[in-house]
């Protein structure tokens, strides 16, 4: 099979950062879906397991956390699809990545595609998809099907992956969504997906809220930078309200006032956990695209999907990853395809 691969970690403008490699088709074990990948997407993890250093890799490693395709086939325990079944997932970080033509997945971190999506959009969605789902509505201590129109969200970084569907998850169970951004481009992206206010994350944030008519907000998520708005949204952050957190910080936080003082729930989201430590949960991945799936064909969220940078091949993952390191990009990139 195809594949996109690395065996030393270089940075993104050395062509042998990522190069196009020629590997045996995997096996599925007993849970697996063997998937024909047509589309994935890129995201910030992609970069950060690329990032320059000595190792070198005895094999090709693959990355790609997000993908769509057709199950080929399927292991000997597999219940929830069979061949033919188009899917879409983010899979598991600690088994090879999906920037291949045939790819291994458990059956339970992945759900069916939805059917008004074509493979790109689908690809778009799955990580960043369970991220926000998990944080908002399972680290944190909300519900997404609640009718509480009372309570305010604060997302750092309303335009980037995550922040684009928490955007449309959260005004979907009822908050007033409140997003950053600074850019036209980024500002409108972010109005046109549900945020009912936007404001200058280049400019000081506690300011800007009172203008809203809002003293605090009930809850804030921090996909951006932990340290850089630390101080901030404690000041930002109701008593009792919650803060989740995606980004580990570079250096040792203070915990005490005036998160202490307000007790302030915090709550990280790594949604790679349950399938690094195969938890007996490990479906709820299934069923939250699924879900998801389902909210899209019904027209109530929409792919995060921005360009479709070509076929997948090492140039265009290169580009990929490029845009994606420049901190620039809008959504979410995807490639589709094959040379």
């Amino acid at each position: 099979m195809k594949a996109v691969a690395l065996t030393r970690y270089l940075p993104i403008e050395d062509p042998a950062s990522l190069e196009d490699v020629t590997l045996p088709d995997p096996t599925p074990g007993p849970r697996d879906l063997l998937v024909r990948v047509e589309a994935v997407s890129v995201n910030p993890v992609d970069a950060k397991l690329r990032a320059p250093r000595p190792q070198v890799e005895a094999m090709p490693r693959i990355l790609g956390y997000d993908a769509a395709g057709v199950v080929e086939a399927v292991g000997s325990e597999v219940t929830l699809f069979q061949p033919g079944d188009e899917v879409y997932y983010a899979g598991d970080v600690t088994r090879p990545g999906c920037n291949a033509q045939y790819h291994l997945v458990d059956e339970r971190l992945a759900g069916p595609k939805p059917t008004t999506l074509d493979f790109a959009e689908a690809a778009a969605l799955p990580l960043t998809t369970i991220t926000a789902w998990e944080l908002l509505f399972e680290r944190m201590p909300f519900d997404f099907d609640s009718e509480d129109n009372r309570r305010s969200l604060l997302v750092i970084g309303g335009a980037g992956g995550v922040g684009s569907i928490a955007i449309q998850l959260a005004r979907h169970a009822g908050f007033r969504v409140v997003a950053t951004a600074s850019r036209p481009e980024t500002v409108d992206w972010c109005r046109r997906l549900g945020a009912h206010d936007v404001i200058d994350h280049r400019q000081p944030l506690a300011p800007q809220l009172p203008a809203l008519g809002l003293a605090s907000v009930d809850a804030a998520i921090n996909l951006a930078d932990t340290d850089r708005y630390w101080e901030v949204l404690g000041e930002v952050l109701a008593p009792q309200g919650h803060l989740g957190l995606i980004v580990e910080p570079a250096g040792a936080l203070r915990i005490g006032d005036p998160y202490k003082a307000k007790c302030i729930g915090m709550h990280w989201e790594f949604m790679f956990a349950r399938p690094r430590f195969r938890t007996d949960d490990m479906v709820r991945h299934h069923q939250i695209l699924s879900r998801v799936g389902s909210l899209v064909e019904a027209g109530e969220l929409r792919t995060t999907l921005t360009e479709v940078l070509g076929p997948i091949n090492a140039a265009n993952l290169r580009e990929a990853h490029r845009r994606m390191e420049s901190g620039s990009t809008i959504g979410k990139l995807a490639l589709a395809g094959w040379d």
